[in-house]
């Protein structure tokens, strides 16, 4: 099903984004083309008559507006990358909230996947920075480690991780509008598998807002950043997802999933923001999680948390 995506003129960079993307005729056409049906590269390419490298460039700018998904898929002479629409309508309200757009300021916060505060792990589970395994795989106690800070991809079945954002600049830049987290993220399964769905939980301020499903645990071919010592065996790459709270309530990559919002969320109380994911017993599909650091994965950033004022 095509997502439905609404925003506002405080979401300024997926704003930004999606207007870049439907600003070309080209693009615009790659839309139509794919409005019923998933393609290639070369398939696009032949059926708008422009050359394969210009299709693959147009692509590329929709896949980063979040309108065009890509997977690989295992063809005759290996895995082809097939393009499908992932968005069903855009919405933009210029309304942007109480106070004019031009008086919003936003301060971004870096986590490094391995500076969690809290977790609670269950087997299969495993935990690697860039340039090593940190301890063998299972091991739970792992997870205590110092040189867990240095986890560039971290793995488990069930539990979960919680990550404490410290709130920068809230005496300059006054009451927190919105936050917004993004992070790189896909199943567990053995050694990998594309077709292992898992429905990740997210709670905020130790409140469940929602989640997500993903498809699979992504491999087949290597993640852009992923060291050489890394086996082509196992988890390769996983899908960047987005969290965002406003003052009409919480989105996970742009779906309402709760009426909670920034006020009964208590996100402008206390000393930082709980962002707390993982995988519940009690979900209909229970196939893990693994999450990517910037030196691993497609996604060059960690968990990215923007605040909104």
């Amino acid at each position: 099903m095509k997502q439905e995506v609404r925003l506002n003129l405080n979401n300024i960079d997926r704003v930004t984004s999606i207007s870049k993307a439907l600003s070309s005729k080209l693009r615009v056409d790659i839309l139509r083309l794919l409005d019923n049906q998933a393609l290639n590269i070369s398939s696009i390419a032949e059926e708008l008559d422009i050359p394969v490298s210009t299709a693959a460039l147009q692509i590329k700018v929709l896949e980063e507006a979040g309108l065009v998904v890509s997977e690989p898929l295992p063809g005759i002479r290996g895995s082809q990358k097939v393009s499908g629409i992932k968005v069903g309508t855009v919405h933009i309200d210029i309304k942007s909230g109480d106070d004019d757009a031009s008086s919003s300021r936003t301060v971004r916060i870096s986590m490094p996947i391995g500076n969690y505060s809290d977790c609670q792990i269950e087997a299969p589970c495993g935990i690697s920075s860039e340039r090593q395994a940190i301890s063998p795989d299972d091991d739970k106690d792992a997870f205590y480690l110092p040189d867990r800070t240095t986890a560039q991809i971290i793995w488990f079945y069930k539990g979960f991780l919680e990550y404490r954002f410290p709130k920068r600049h809230v005496d300059e830049h006054g009451k927190i509008k919105g936050v917004e987290f993004t992070f790189e993220a896909c199943s567990e399964a053995p050694g990998y598998n594309n077709t292992w769905p898992s429905d990740i939980t997210i709670w905020i301020n130790g409140v469940e807002i929602g989640g997500f499903r993903s498809e699979g645990d992504y491999g087949g071919r290597r993640g852009k950043l992923n060291p050489e010592w890394w086996p082509d065996i196992l988890t390769q790459y996983g899908k960047l997802y987005s969290v965002m709270i406003d003052a009409e309530g919480c989105y996970v990559d742009n779906k309402l999933t709760s009426k909670e919002n920034v006020k009964t969320l208590g996100i402008d109380e206390g000393d930082f923001i709980s962002f707390k994911i993982g995988v519940k017993e009690s979900s209909e599909f229970v196939g893990g999680i693994n999450l990517f650091g910037n030196r691993f994965g497609d996604f060059d950033q960690n968990i990215e948390m923007v605040l909104h004022y």
